[in-house]
């Protein structure tokens, strides 16, 4: 349920628009699927399972307060899993104040992004602009 991959990132980000909340920005991205074949041409389609990606720079601080933060957020998007998007990557970037925020304020501000980026995607999957080229509109 994580993004790994730098190329999954950068696909994201391309596909996303930015958006900010009170202490991170966030980036919400329908998933694709990939060529089996390289330069095969394959339309995009939707995966299932959703995708979460924390991307923490080092601006923020040391590589122990990053990850400080990073453990923090990763405890409070498993307690919210289901609030997930079903079929698209969310990728958080959070800023220096997440370090300072208890852990209660932490979560509903993660739960808030989540309902917003629910919204946003069932939008996007009944929107017929969001529909992959070469394939029919519903």
């Amino acid at each position: 349920m994580r993004l790994r991959k730098h190329a999954d990132y950068q696909r994201a980000y391309a596909a996303a628009r930015k958006r900010q909340s009170a202490s991170m920005s966030w980036f919400l991205a329908p998933q694709t699927l990939e060529p089996q074949i390289p330069g095969a041409a394959v339309p995009p389609q939707a995966h299932g399972s959703p995708r979460v990606g924390l991307t923490v720079g080092k601006v923020v601080g040391k590589a122990t307060e990053r990850n400080r933060i990073k453990r923090r957020m990763r405890e409070a998007l498993r307690r919210h899993v289901d609030l997930l998007p079903e079929g698209f990557d969310l990728i958080f970037h959070p800023r220096r104040s997440v370090l300072a925020m208890e852990f209660v304020q932490l979560e509903a501000e993660i739960v808030r992004i989540l309902e917003q980026a629910r919204a946003e995607a069932s939008r996007l999957a009944h929107s017929p602009a969001a529909t992959p080229l070469g394939t029919p509109a519903p």
